[in-house]
């Protein structure tokens, strides 16, 4: 098998799962239980936050343990509307956006809260006086994500907190799921109020994932109950699911400090052989992140290629695995200016530490011929 679609998700690390089963096994006791197994439960649970909080050079209590990327965006977006409304109700966010950012920005437009989309250029990245020029005295909220999960665009996340730190009023959101590990980002000091972070493109565990909110930073919590995590997600705690997101955290981490430059050497190596197939378009830019390659075959139904080389076990997929099952045209791709054809037919081949060159070899023989002989059946 050659698996090419980590941006959708990856494949679990063997000691995450690890981590979690004995977790699961050895401390199941409810973290708020006052008897001392619960207390054991909580101990950990605190080492998990410390731990993470260690790993992302922040503080220990502006770490939420959530259920993954669109959870921590959904809290972080309606969060900061509900509770800072009475301020403002003025959001900004651009047009290449994860869904669950799109659909939280929709929901509070029909509480009266008003969304100005930025455009984006032809690779895919906002312009900075663009954003300058639509933050107004009731701008609350800018939510913009770090890298697109698929066109791999990076977006100037450092510019942006520069500005947002000179209105104290209003709040930076970052989505980081896809860079996370792999592109570095500085949380601290960096303007960032909010960050997402989710563990299944990490390596690590569906339903786990880390949410940053920055001291001072108020949240209306989107869940009521017992008060758990600081009162911002109440419910019992899914303490191994926390320990197993640091699991990987750590591990991811670790692979970027010693493996990106393999990774880095795999991504243009892809590009290059790409080049060389008639009828590939490559949409992906030249200084995105080298692991998310999104290319269109103008002419050629994209699910045909997918099911073709999934006959050969190599898989890849469309657009974003949230909307991937709906056959109009790719959102991203239409946003940076591509023809019909181009946004309809597009593919994204995403890349993980643990892939190969032997991989990318195989996998580019087999979509030259499937490119080639879908073309001759059109003949």
């Amino acid at each position: 098998m050659i698996y090419l679609d980590n941006s959708a998700t990856t494949m679990p690390d063997k000691s995450v799962v690890e981590s979690f089963k004995k977790t699961t096994e050895l401390f199941f006791a409810n973290p708020s239980s006052i008897h001392q197994l619960g207390g054991t439960s909580e101990k950990l649970l605190h080492t998990a936050k410390r731990q993470a909080a260690e790993l992302l050079e922040v503080d220990a209590d502006e770490i939420v343990f959530t259920s993954g990327g669109t959870e921590g965006n959904n809290i972080a977006i309606k969060g900061i509307a509900l509770e800072h409304q009475n301020r403002g109700r003025h959001i900004i966010t651009s047009a290449i956006e994860h869904p669950s950012i799109d659909e939280a920005c929709s929901s509070l437009e029909k509480l009266g809260f008003e969304i100005t989309v930025l455009p984006v250029d032809e690779k895919g990245v906002v312009n900075i006086r663009d954003l300058e020029r639509v933050i107004r005295e009731d701008t609350i909220l800018i939510s913009i994500m770090h890298v697109n999960n698929e066109l791999g665009s990076i977006q100037p996340i450092k510019e942006i907190g520069e500005i947002a730190k000179r209105y104290p009023k209003l709040f930076f959101h970052v989505d980081a799921v896809q860079g996370l590990g792999k592109i570095p980002l500085k949380l601290k000091d960096s303007g960032i109020d909010l960050c997402t972070f989710s563990g299944h493109k990490i390596h690590g565990l569906k339903g786990t994932g880390i949410l940053y909110i920055k001291k001072a930073t108020t949240v209306f919590p989107l869940f009521h109950g017992g008060g758990q995590e600081n009162g911002l997600r109440s419910g019992t705690e899914n303490l191994a699911g926390a320990v197993a997101m640091v699991k990987a955290l750590r591990l991811i981490k670790e692979k970027e400090s010693h493996d990106y430059s393999n990774l880095l050497e795999l991504g243009k190596y892809l590009r290059e052989e790409l080049k060389r197939i008639a009828g590939v378009r490559i949409n992906s830019p030249e200084n995105g992140a080298p692991y998310i390659m999104n290319i269109s075959v103008p002419g050629v139904k994209p699910e045909v290629i997918i099911h073709m080389l999934g006959e050969r076990e190599i898989y890849i997929s469309t657009k974003s695995a949230c909307s991937s099952k709906q056959k109009d045209e790719s959102k991203i791709l239409a946003a940076c200016g591509l023809k019909r054809e181009e946004a309809i037919s597009g593919l994204r081949i995403s890349l993980s530490y643990d892939n190969t060159i032997e991989e990318i070899k195989r996998f580019i023989q087999a979509l030259s011929e499937a490119v080639n002989q879908f073309k001759e059946a059109l003949r």
